[in-house]
């Protein structure tokens, strides 16, 4: 089983937190900060200690929130000039995001400092939602103009706070009915020349066409049209989750929407049983019966067994894309890890396997998973 991430989220966050304020603002009580913040800590999940961090915050910095935030500010360190690789180190801003959220509601301009300053160390998705929703015309034009911000964290904000299905965050309601001023943003920030902005485009998209499909096959279709590759790869990544469930309208927009002429034959699965914890080797090979050249995406589709008998859930690993000329087969190999993972769980039973060429199902076989 993974560590679980507050592992990594310990006592030295608060104690880090105190040094960066006291150095900037010298009466600040870090003793008596560090000690209300340990306490309880560690029977507290990530998300909770970074509330209950916040909360810590708010009660030893200055009462007015235009003040403290002046102090807030001063103690952050540089920008962050990587998008990756940071590992948990970031996430000591995590604190700051719901501080400001929590105290700031009530003074637009000055937390709308804090946002772009913070965003630059710390993504400022998650504290950005309660201003949107109280603030959305304001919020709108304040996202209008950092389309065009020379960071690229404040640039990603714009498509990422506004994300529909943000994990670890509420669902955003103020846009549910009518995505349009956003949908307007996100065609700003389709071509960024940073990939980093426009995977949050793609996954900002993804979330739209879990809740209307077609109005994502709508704009996809659209921005397909002379795409260049950047735009085509993000509108690839818009579309995985329609791709993954067969929407012959979605495979339509990238090129797979005929009916591929196949055969899957040659399935196997080494072992037949594996444990909890090891791993299977599952191999196929998927041949043309075509007279002539096709555009085929194939995937692997895995029924994994649920806790119950009536439980069984599926997901879909990606395998490739691109053009079987006619009389052609390519061999698919996946090696399938059953490790115990923090985002799946493996449970005993029977576990079926499917090829899915096109959207369409081609059975693989199945294999059993013992304790």
């Amino acid at each position: 089983m993974a560590e679980p991430l507050k592992a990594q989220y310990g006592p030295e966050v608060p104690r880090r937190i105190a040094a960066m304020i006291e150095r900037v603002h010298p009466t600040f009580a870090s003793r008596a900060f560090v000690a209300q913040a340990l306490a309880g800590y560690e029977d507290l999940e990530l998300l909770p200690r970074a509330r209950h961090l916040a909360r810590a915050m708010a009660d030893h910095l200055p009462r007015e929130y235009p003040v403290a935030l002046e102090v807030v500010l001063r103690s952050l360190g540089p920008p962050a000039e990587r998008t990756t690789g940071n590992g948990m180190a970031p996430f000591v801003y995590l604190p700051h995001v719901y501080w400001v959220a929590d105290n700031g509601l009530d003074h637009l301009d000055d937390s709308v400092r804090a946002m772009h300053a913070i965003t630059q160390r710390f993504t400022f998705e998650f504290g950005i939602r309660p201003f949107v929703e109280r603030y959305p015309d304001e919020m709108l034009a304040v996202l209008g103009r950092w389309c065009d911000d020379p960071s690229v964290h404040v640039r990603r904000l714009v498509s990422e706070g506004l994300r529909p299905r943000l994990p670890w965050a509420p669902r955003l309601k103020v846009f549910a009915r009518d995505p349009r001023p956003v949908i307007a943003l996100l065609e700003r920030l389709r071509d960024d020349p940073d990939e980093y902005v426009r995977r949050s485009v793609a996954n900002h998209l993804n979330d739209l066409g879990r809740d209307d499909p077609a109005r994502l096959v709508e704009l996809c279709t659209r921005w397909a049209e002379d795409a260049p590759p950047a735009r085509v790869k993000l509108i690839r990544h818009a579309l995985r989750t329609l791709v993954k469930r067969g929407d012959p309208h979605a495979l339509t927009v990238l090129g797979y929407g005929e009916r591929a002429r196949v055969e899957v034959r040659g399935a196997s699965i080494v072992p037949a049983r594996a444990p909890i914890g090891g791993a299977v080797e599952i191999a196929f090979e998927v041949a043309s019966t075509s007279r002539r050249a096709q555009r085929v995406l194939v995937d692997l589709r895995v029924a994994y067994a649920g806790a119950r008998a009536d439980a069984d859930r599926t997901k879909v690993f990606k395998l490739d894309a691109g053009e079987l000329g006619a009389g052609e087969s390519i061999v698919f190999r996946k090696r399938l890890s059953l490790r115990q993972m923090s985002t799946r769980t493996h449970h005993p039973g029977t576990h079926r396997v499917e090829a899915l060429v096109n959207g369409a199902a081609h059975e693989v076989g199945t294999f059993e998973v013992t304790v």
